[in-house]
């Protein structure tokens, strides 16, 4: 081998190390993971969509709230709120929605 080939794969090795130690760094945070609340930060996450139906969590106050369109409507029509859920109450066994109408 020469001598140049040898740094090269050197230098591959080092490189490949260098992306595997930050690939598996634990003080990373997860992909898709709520970061804290903070004063610049993001006031809403939306969660999902498409069209008919918008989930979005008010990171100020750990709820969930889910929106849709009415049962005979078109896909872009007015959405409006179904119900929402205390996040807060993550990890307990269950979490009871609370109906944005209750029904009578």
């Amino acid at each position: 081998m020469t001598k140049n080939w040898k740094i090269g794969v050197g230098l591959l090795v080092l490189v490949l190390m260098v992306g595997l130690v930050l690939a598996l760094y634990p003080g990373r945070a997860a992909v898709g993971a709520a970061a804290d609340p903070t004063p610049g930060g993001p006031h809403y996450t939306v969660v999902s969509t498409d069209g008919a139906h918008l989930i979005v969590v008010d990171n100020t106050t750990n709820k969930l709230y889910f929106y849709a369109i009415d049962k005979d409507a078109k896909i872009g029509e007015e959405l409006k709120l179904r119900g929402s859920a205390d996040l807060t109450n993550v990890g307990k066994p269950s979490i009871k929605p609370i109906d944005a109408k209750p029904q009578k």
